[in-house]
């Protein structure tokens, strides 16, 4: 785990192309689907939150997450095929929930990739209320060229450009997210 040079008190622990294999060796592995949660057990009371960013698929490592949290915020690009795949997912987590996680919840849902000039963005917008209800946070996450750009410069936006749309739009998300778990937001 490391601790950031450039931000307080956010640690992190990298992928690295190894995890690539991970899905092959977990295969034949005893309790694969609570390697990660038994890991997490021993440290996670040092942390307030702790965010396990998984890939758009549903494998080991995947089941490994859902496994191993309390709840789960999903991003849902505004487009059409995104809505396909929460579907998905949905039904995974309720799989995880009956066998391996009883007390996984959804979180939230975040609208990213948002541009309200386009007419299928407001449609799948309206889709994802539809169906969550109040999971939906009120922050949306704009398409916003500043956002793409960070990730090649190494970069967080709070640090590439935080005057931009979309570093304003995860401040705002950041808020919201701690106003929803009864926190005191600082700053």
């Amino acid at each position: 785990m490391l601790e950031s040079e450039l931000i307080k008190n956010l640690y992190v622990i990298p992928s690295t192309m190894e995890l690539a294999g991970a899905e092959v060796e977990l295969m034949n592995k005893k309790d694969k689907e609570v390697i990660l949660r038994d890991k997490l057990e021993s440290i996670k009371h040092q942390f307030d939150y702790i965010f396990i960013d998984c890939p758009p698929s549903l494998g080991f490592l995947t089941i490994n997450a859902l496994t191993a949290c309390d709840s789960v915020f999903i991003p849902i690009q505004c487009e059409f095929y995104a809505l396909e795949g929460v579907g998905q997912l949905v039904n995974t987590i309720q799989l995880v929930k009956k066998s391996l996680n009883k007390n996984i919840e959804i979180e939230g849902i975040l609208m990213s990739m948002y541009d309200s000039r386009v007419k299928l963005a407001n449609e799948v917008v309206e889709e994802v209320k539809k169906f969550f209800k109040d999971k939906v946070y009120d922050t949306t996450i704009p398409r916003n060229i500043r956002l793409a750009e960070a990730p090649s410069y190494g970069l967080p936006i709070a640090l590439y450009d935080n005057k931009c749309r979309g570093a304003s739009s995860y401040d705002n998300l950041a808020k919201e997210f701690i106003k929803r778990q009864g926190g005191d937001i600082v700053g």
